[in-house]
């Protein structure tokens, strides 16, 4: 696992607890952390942490999301669409627009992100993912700052 874990990070606090992620809210800049445990998260169990934290969006009216990434090393396209196409889709209109990443330090991950993105794009022109903010970063002290 990662050196640098999120429950290091000051007034975060544990929302839900799943086999392959964690999901933390940190408040004070409304944001939901999504913290990966494993290197592959099912299909099933991604839409699973996903709604969760969709729950905690509407609850809360948190506005910025951290996925934590570090631990994947199994790149999934279709949990990628459907988080990007319809998780994503309905997050925009409860005002989570804000999207930090933070990838593994691993060059073909980082590369079939990129290809993935890609193809998504290409598929879904007039998607709201387009017009969010969604930046990557490689700490999560600035995923959540920036």
């Amino acid at each position: 696992m990662n050196t640098e874990t999120t429950l290091d990070y000051p007034n975060l606090q544990l929302k839900y607890t799943f086999d392959t992620a964690k999901v933390y809210v940190y408040e004070p800049e409304k944001t939901v952390v999504i913290q990966t445990l494993k290197s592959y998260i099912p299909i099933e169990q991604f839409q699973e942490i996903f709604e969760s934290t969709a729950l905690a969006v509407t609850q809360l009216g948190l506005s910025k999301l951290v996925f934590d990434k570090r631990e994947l090393r199994v790149f999934h396209q279709p949990s990628m669409e459907w988080y990007f196409v319809e998780w994503k889709e309905r997050m925009f209109y409860k005002g989570l627009r804000i999207h930090r990443k933070i990838l593994p330090k691993d060059p073909i991950f980082v590369k079939s992100v990129s290809i993935g993105r890609e193809k998504i794009d290409r598929q879904y022109p007039d998607k709201k993912f387009h017009e969010m903010d969604i930046q990557y970063f490689d700490t999560l002290n600035d995923a959540i700052l920036n």
